[in-house]
């Protein structure tokens, strides 16, 4: 498959448009509902609320039918990212259903400037927003210079629009057309656009948001003091229009979005047992044969408390597509054999991680005798020789998977062995003979060892376990055989919320979280590079010296200094060869460190999808940087009769 074997990069640095099939004088066709709005008067006719050149897509399968209901489960009151990987991040750009490069989205093409360091994007003319205003440029300058550069909004812009330690700039070219600049080449720009964590260009309506900001609104503070829970109009803003990745992009149903599908009723919140999404009369693709998308007409998502409820509603035939949350292979069985009575099959989900479990070391940590045990690397050897991952992988993960560290799998064109497999053999011998040799031969009464200042050398860990039981198991596991080796191992199951408030305010042992990078090394570099605030565990105020510029957090080792400078070369690199030349460079320079071990190679995950479901792929790629399913696009998935 062309996403196991392609590099993520842009599809070409000269003007790309997308395929368009001119609809002429075709007639344009709508769902029923919209249609008896538009003879009620109630609603524009749907060549109106069309782009003057719609997006043609052309449907996986079959050109569709409209109407039903697509049924998901959201976990609790903090699983946005599910409502997104449906919906879809409708950025300038999106990936390609096999995850092999990029094509236009919101943007109908572009060009870059030779040295790749701007970029023209010719948006739709005619498109509209979900309230029927118009999108143009005015919209993308409203985010590069009122927030993107507004330091009150943005203490310290994503990294995403940062370039030579400078942010990203617009110039309005005209409604239609808009140049984004950056200091120095980014090589990399149109494919980070098509992540999920990178539609802001695009995700806030001027005309709506534009209340909630003081340079438009001058009595922005009244709103402000009239609003619980919010103490400056920078909080008012976000609890409105929403932020990126946050629950409150979906709990304001007023809030104009471009999406296929826009949320009702109270959206999402805190209190929500269901979240029900309608379909967007002014979407902006139409199918082969001129029928405005979606074919659906509406997303049901209910909210359970916990995976196994989420599997019990699966089983019952109540869940359309999914297999976030509802993944592990441990369910495969039941899946299976309740397939037939349930009316679904078993979706193929293409795992792009790299390691099941990931296990990052703090180097950072706050106490300096632990900090400094955890920074000797054979120390860090040691641990990872006292796992038996044969043990775990035959016990917790049905015998699936091999012993792996972390990094991009065998068979992608960055493979780096010694980051993949180095240390992976089980040898208590050798990891007693290190960990003697580096201080820590003294032991107390029960056989643990003892850190310098004589405390027991334990590491006390949190893991998400209502997400990820088989987290706890392979802890329990590693807990048996550190003993082994002297080294006291206790962890517990804590809500997420928890873990990241934790994690986020470096207070942490380690924390252990699947690693990304199998097939996206380049997109999710997270294990290998201190660069993301929600996810770098081993080094959380490294991440936040590298996005600050060096004002904040702490200045990283020289390895990661050296690594932080590759990573910035490579985005700037235009010349793909060269570019994956720079990351090899990086991945080598993580691999002699030894940072982050993990446990097992991932094997592909499980997903369900009823069996009348139309236009879905056999297999797809499960990914948050493909933020699966929505890059096989659901606007076009149909029930067939």
């Amino acid at each position: 498959m062309s996403f196991m074997r392609r590099v993520l990069r842009p599809v070409s640095a000269l003007a790309i448009c997308a395929a368009l099939t001119p609809i002429g004088a075709w007639a344009y066709e709508e769902a029923p509902a919209l249609a008896e709005q538009v003879a009620a008067g109630t609603l524009p006719p749907v060549d109106q609320r069309l782009p003057a050149q719609p997006e043609v897509v052309t449907p996986l399968e079959s050109v569709g039918t409209y109407g039903g209901k697509l049924r998901r489960m959201l976990g609790g009151s903090n699983d946005h990212n599910s409502i997104l990987r449906v919906v879809s991040p409708q950025g300038l750009t999106r990936w390609k259903p096999d995850f092999s490069g990029v094509v236009p989205n919101v943007a109908e093409s572009w060009e870059s400037s030779a040295d790749g360091s701007e970029f023209t994007f010719h948006l739709r003319e005619g498109m509209k927003w979900s309230d029927g205003e118009p999108f143009t440029a005015d919209d993308i300058m409203f985010f590069v210079d009122d927030l993107l550069n507004n330091k009150e909004f943005y203490p310290n812009a994503p990294a995403r629009f940062v370039v030579g330690g400078e942010t990203m700039q617009a110039e309005k070219i005209d409604d239609h057309t808009i140049k984004l600049k950056f200091a120095a080449p980014y090589g990399t720009f149109l494919t980070e656009l098509a992540t999920p964590l990178a539609q802001e260009p695009v995700l806030w309506a001027k005309h709506y948001c534009m209340q909630y900001h003081p340079k438009y609104n001058p009595d922005i503070q009244a709103l402000v003091d009239a609003t619980e829970a919010v103490e400056d109009w920078t909080g008012l803003y976000r609890l409105n229009c929403g932020e990126v990745e946050a629950p409150n992009r979906w709990s304001n149903p007023e809030r104009p979005t471009l999406d296929p599908w826009v949320v009702t009723g109270d959206g999402y919140s805190a209190g929500s047992t269901k979240v029900v999404m309608e379909r967007n009369p002014y979407f902006w693709q139409v199918d082969t044969a001129g029928n405005q998308l979606p074919y659906i007409d509406t997303l049901e998502m209910g909210v359970a408390q916990d995976n196994q409820a989420m599997v019990l509603e699966a089983v019952a035939g109540n869940i359309d597509i999914q297999r976030r949350k509802i993944s592990n292979l441990a369910n495969k069985p039941v899946f299976a054999e309740n397939a037939e009575k349930g009316g679904y099959k078993i979706l193929n989900m293409i795992n792009s991680n790299s390691n099941v479990m990931a296990i990052h070391f703090n180097q950072t940590h706050k106490d300096p005798v632990m900090r400094e045990v955890i920074r000797n690397k054979d120390v860090r050897i040691a641990l990872s020789l006292g796992i038996d991952r044969d043990e775990i992988i035959d016990i917790v993960y049905q015998g699936q998977g091999e012993p792996w560290q972390i990094g991009p799998r065998p068979d992608h064109v960055l493979y780096n062995e010694q980051l993949g497999r180095q240390y992976t053999e089980y040898d208590p011998d050798r990891a007693n003979e290190l960990l003697d040799a580096a201080g820590l031969a003294e032991r107390d009464a029960d056989g643990y060892r003892l850190l310098p200042d004589g405390r027991r050398f334990t590491f006390n860990v949190n893991y998400t376990g209502i997400e990820q039981p088989d987290w706890g198991d392979s802890l329990e596991i590693i807990k048996e055989q550190w003993k082994e080796i002297g080294v006291e191992l206790n962890s517990s199951s804590v809500e997420r919320s928890i873990y990241y408030s934790r994690g986020e305010a470096n207070e942490h042992d380690f924390m252990v979280w699947g690693a990304p990078g199998g097939l996206d090394p380049t997109l999710s570099p997270r294990d290998v590079l201190s660069v993301h605030p929600q996810a770098s565990w081993f080094s959380i105020p490294w991440v936040r010296w590298y996005i600050s510029g060096g004002t904040e957090g702490e200045e990283p080792s020289e390895a990661m200094k050296k690594r932080l400078e590759l990573y910035e070369a490579y985005k700037a690199e235009a010349d793909q060869e060269k570019a994956l030349d720079i990351f090899r460079q990086i991945h080598q320079i993580a691999a002699d460190e030894l940072e982050v071990i993990g446990i097992s190679l991932a094997p592909n995950l499980v997903g369900v999808v009823n069996k009348k479901l139309r236009n879905v792929p056999d297999a797809i790629p499960a990914s948050w940087m493909y933020p699966d399913p929505g890059p096989t696009l659901p606007q076009t998935y149909y029930y067939a009769e």
